[in-house]
This record gives structure tokens, C-alpha cells and sequence, in this order.
């Protein structure tokens, strides 16, 4: 006697369920730029190959030491679009933590869509991003791994 497989919607229906509740479980909080945090000097690009990949529901943490002789203050702005993060382009960027919020604990971004994050210091109309102060997440679905 042959057993036939049937799986309604309803059942499909709490698989996604219970794999999307396991995969917030396993959510990582990452510290962007590791040990030296955010500040100006630092190849994010390369950071970023070498922790990825990031997954939906993980938090990004920027960090930021406070300023010294050899140091400036630093800020932390969402952009909208490749574009913007590309070009340093910070007319509809939105800031999201100045210097103050990026001290002590830092400030958190959680990823909980997967889509493109672009993230840009603002500092000196630009120029630190310009320098390479920017990081961009693209955060997979867990059952990806």
C-alpha cells in the first residue's frame, strides 16, 4: 500500500513559522570594525569580507572611541541607496547617532529585513566617508546557511 504525501497550507504555514522564530533565536550581535569600532583610518570593505555573512535579525553595532589630539568626533548616518553610499552624498541621509551615542555601548541596527543597510560617517561635509568610512550589509535568510 503506497502512502501518499499531502501537506496543506496550514502546515506549510507553521514550518515558516517555527523557522523564522529559529532563526531570530540565532540572531549574532557584531561589532562593526571589531576591535577598532568606528573611526576614520579603518578598511571597512575588507572587515566586512572577512565577518560576513551576516544573516536577518543580526545587530550591527558601531562603537566609537571618544576623541583625542589624534582623533575627531564621528557620526553615524543611514543611506538611502547605493548611490548615496557610492557617491558620499548625504542630502537624504538620515543620521542615525551622533558622537555621544556611539560612545560606551555604541549604538545598534538591527537587520531585520533582507535588503541592502548603507552606513556613512558624515564628519568634515563628508570627507571621512569619502576616506572610507562606510560599511554595507546585505543580510541573508538563515536557512540560507
Amino acid at each position: 500500500m503506497k502512502m501518499a504525501l499531502t501537506i496543506n497550507v496550514a502546515q506549510v504555514m507553521v514550518l515558516l513559522v517555527a523557522a523564522s522564530l529559529l532563526g531570530a533565536s540565532q540572531a549574532t550581535t557584531v561589532v562593526v570594525g571589531g576591535n577598532e569600532k568606528w573611526r576614520s583610518g579603518f578598511n571597512y570593505t575588507e572587515w566586512a569580507f572577512q565577518n560576513n555573512p551576516l544573516y536577518i535579525n543580526d545587530k550591527l553595532v558601531f562603537k566609537y572611541e571618544a576623541p583625542s589630539e589624534s582623533s575627531s568626533a564621528v557620526d553615524l548616518y543611514w543611506m538611502p541607496d547605493l548611490y548615496s553610499y557610492m557617491t558620499c552624498d548625504f542630502s537624504r541621509a538620515k543620521l542615525l547617532a551622533d558622537a555621544t551615542k556611539l560612545s560606551g555601548e555604541g549604538f545598534t541596527v538591527a537587520l531585520d529585513q533582507w535588503r541592502p543597510y548603507y552606513f556613512a560617517c558624515g564628519q568634515s561635509n563628508g570627507i571621512y566617508c569619502k576616506h572610507g568610512m562606510k560599511f554595507f550589509a546585505v543580510p541573508w535568510p538563515r536557512w540560507f546557511k
